[in-house]
């Protein structure tokens, strides 16, 4: 096992990069932000982290008490990996880090459904979300996800919603390009990419409280 590497300075910032500046780090803590997983939903979530790579980043993450390890009671008897409260302070700081490299970052082929989730909670702007009610249920690879925006926030997490205004079936990739990237949604229908089932209007409204920062180079 590769020896842990610290920065042996004072400073608050060099201190959280010992804690969780290694490789995947920071991204395990994403992929728990919206609540526990087992070890196979995380190699799901991070494909390119190899096994071993990922059960350090997990012991050490959890001797830094920044996430925790708790064994499901039976039927499921299996154990999963979740966030303390203190790693749950870490959503802010992967936000900022979110919108400062959103100016540079490049069109991705894919987007994971936590990456996706996290990112609207990221670009959400309460400003262009004033007076607006509005109650989506988000089907993104078969998972479901309640979204509502009220009194100028955003609340979006797992689970299932009655009496939504629409529901949305398709991949993050597909509704990332509607909301970011302008993809008009009857286009996405015809191609058989998204399902609409309820009020069009409400996913306009949804979309159109989430904004992209300026790109760096124009």
């Amino acid at each position: 096992m590769a020896a842990r590497r610290d920065y042996f300075d004072g400073c608050g910032a060099a201190h959280a990069l010992d804690l969780v500046g290694e490789r995947w780090a920071l991204l395990v803590v994403r992929e728990l932000m919206l609540g526990p997983k087992r070890f196979t939903d995380l190699r799901v979530g991070l494909p390119h982290a190899s096994p071993n790579v990922l059960s350090q980043r997990l012991r050490e993450l959890e001797d830094a008490g920044v996430l925790r390890r708790r064994r499901l009671p039976p039927p499921a008897a299996s154990a999963v990996y979740e966030l303390t409260e203190w790693g749950l302070e870490l959503e802010p700081v992967l936000q900022s880090l979110g919108r400062w490299a959103a100016r540079s970052l490049p069109e991705a082929d894919s987007i994971k459904v936590d990456s996706f989730v996290l990112s609207l909670r990221t670009m959400f702007h309460p400003e262009l979300a004033a007076g607006t009610d509005v109650t989506l249920q988000l089907v993104l690879d078969d998972q479901p996800f309640l979204a509502r925006i009220a009194g100028g926030e955003l609340d979006i997490r797992r689970g299932e919603v009655s009496g939504a205004a629409a529901t949305v079936r398709c991949s993050p990739t597909v509704l990332a390009g509607v909301v970011y990237r302008g993809l008009p949604v009857a286009d996405a229908q015809a191609d058989g990419l998204l399902e609409l089932t309820g009020d069009p209007a409400a996913l306009d409204v949804f979309v159109g409280t989430f904004r992209l920062p300026e790109p760096l180079w124009a």
